[in-house]
């Protein structure tokens, strides 16, 4: 078997980044200048069950698909939450949601902006002394949460590039001062904001400032200002426990003789703050709401997460910025959809909506291979099928 590369640093935020034509709806960055939004489709229901009951395109064993918003309703299920018992997968099921736990790290830190007790214009050394060195001096808060920091790449960190490197490295334990000092070697890639390129570790410092600003670990703070105003019962930051607890889907990994391997229990610590939350498709489509509804947040920094850094500021690869303050953009078939990716070793998310909610959408499935760009496949075909018109067929944008 050839090796594959199985780092979770290269999956976080992969998928419906705009950089590449994936399945049958190509997913590009949407264009800057201002259009009318195109017409919405009617839901095909039999198109979407098909969509997530293809569970060879990627290799999977379960997809979650949950469509909600003013322009129709469905849920569907596929597969199962756990290929020993043979126990079908439910809509209720907990997996890990990877990068969609920037989703609620950004929103408790506007919260904190809104009241005064952090700028987003401050230097995050003057926050947290000693944390960075003296020459990122310049990084501030709104960097962190825009993917706008700079911050080198990690050193001295696994990168497994077999299934089998990813298991003897599960149980690897990091403090989040010991991960973010992993990232300190070297000067700035870049003066910040200047460019941007997404990067995890921005959101484990963002939870840090969360923690110096109201004294209470990360967790503890989105439970009590998202999760139970919300009541997202099913909802979790895990801290150090490994476990799922509840019923969930289990994930799995692919080995090199072919068979599954259980990798459901995992450290999550070197994702604190930037992938290590535990949810549910209904969970997250009523924060999706919640969120751009305005329950949340003020609408002068609710407006954050739905603004781009200027034209001038642009990806390592020259194409244009794409990631707000806490989401992300995608266009697909002329809708332009605001939301999240995530992933971990054996679960891959998304959420999306389209700004006035007529569309929102919550994919969960359980990839059991982390080869490039195939493992976004279904939220391709999800994304697709719910843009597509017969007169759109093929015209992403």
């Amino acid at each position: 078997m050839t090796a594959t590369r199985m780092s979770r640093r290269f999956f976080v935020g992969a998928a419906l980044s705009g950089t590449a034509a994936v399945a049958t709806g190509a997913v590009l960055p949407a264009p800057r200048a201002l259009a009318l939004p195109a017409p919405l489709p009617p839901l095909d229901p039999t198109a979407l069950q098909t969509a997530i009951d293809d569970l060879e395109h990627p290799p999977s064993t379960a997809a979650q698909l949950r469509v909600g918003g003013t322009a129709g309703y469905w849920r569907g299920t596929s597969g199962v939450a756990d290929i020993r018992t043979q126990c079908p997968v439910t809509a209720h099921d907990k997996v890990r949601i990877g990068s969609i736990t920037k989703v609620f790290v950004a929103t408790v830190v506007l919260q904190l902006a809104a009241e005064r007790r952090v700028s987003l214009d401050a230097p995050v050394r003057r926050i947290l002394p000693g944390v960075l060195p003296t020459r990122f001096a310049a990084v501030t808060v709104a960097h962190l949460l825009n993917h706008t920091s700079g911050l080198p790449d990690h050193v001295g960190i696994p990168d497994p590039e077999t299934a089998e490197e990813v298991f003897r490295h599960r149980f690897d334990h990091w403090t989040p001062q010991e991960w973010v000092a992993t990232a300190t070697h070297g000067p700035l890639k870049f003066a910040p904001g200047t460019r941007q390129e997404y990067r995890g570790v921005n959101y484990a410092l963002a939870a840090l400032i969360i923690e110096k600003a109201t004294g209470r670990p990360y967790g503890e703070a989105v439970a009590a200002r998202i999760l139970r105003p919300l009541g997202l019962a099913r909802t979790v930051v895990p801290g150090d426990d490994p476990r799922i607890h509840g019923r969930h889907v289990h994930g799995y990994l692919a080995m090199a003789d072919g068979s599954l391997r259980d990798i459901t229990m995992y450290d999550q610590s070197s994702s604190r703050g930037e992938g290590d939350m535990i949810s549910t498709t209904g969970d997250l489509d009523r924060m999706l709401a919640a969120l751009f509804s305005g329950e949340l947040l003020p609408p002068e920094l609710l407006q954050l997460m739905f603004t781009l850094p200027p034209d001038d500021v642009r990806m390592p690869d020259g194409s244009p910025a794409r990631y707000s303050t806490g989401l992300q953009q995608a266009t697909v078939n002329g809708i332009t959809l605001w939301g999240k990716t995530g992933e971990t070793y054996g679960y891959k998310t998304a959420a999306f909506s389209t700004r006035d909610q007529q569309r929102r959408f919550v994919l969960a499935y359980n990839p059991t291979t982390a080869r490039d760009g195939e493992e976004s496949q279904m939220i391709a075909r999800v994304a697709d099928q719910l843009t597509r018109t017969p007169s759109a067929e093929g015209s992403a944008v």
